[in-house]
């Protein structure tokens, strides 16, 4: 499963997260892969997109942070791809005459 991760540095300060990414790396927990990330210019947040089976991998690697000042929102995501194969059969369905 997909989960972006949204991270918010306290005071748009990110260093302390790179400089702990600089000394150890992403520490990912067995089970969890890192697939990309953005950060938005002012330094504000960082949007993460990781996978993994189980969201208690995520909570334990989060734990590994908590000392940085970031704060962290986890949202399970679909991708688009995926989600056009679900909508697909309602494409053609009338919005009076329900789908059965």
């Amino acid at each position: 499963m997909l989960f972006m991760i949204i991270e918010k540095f306290r005071d748009n300060d990110m260093i302390p997260v790179y400089q702990r990414m600089q000394e150890l790396g992403r520490m990912l927990p067995d089970g969890l892969r890192y697939v990309d990330s953005w950060i938005e210019p002012s330094f504000a947040r960082c949007f993460q997109v990781m996978e993994c089976d189980d969201a208690r991998i995520l909570q334990a690697w989060v734990l590994q942070w908590r000392d940085t000042g970031v704060t962290f929102e986890i949202v399970p995501v679909v991708p688009s791809a995926q989600t056009r194969e679900v909508v697909a059969p309602y494409l053609s369905q009338r919005p009076d005459r329900p789908l059965r």
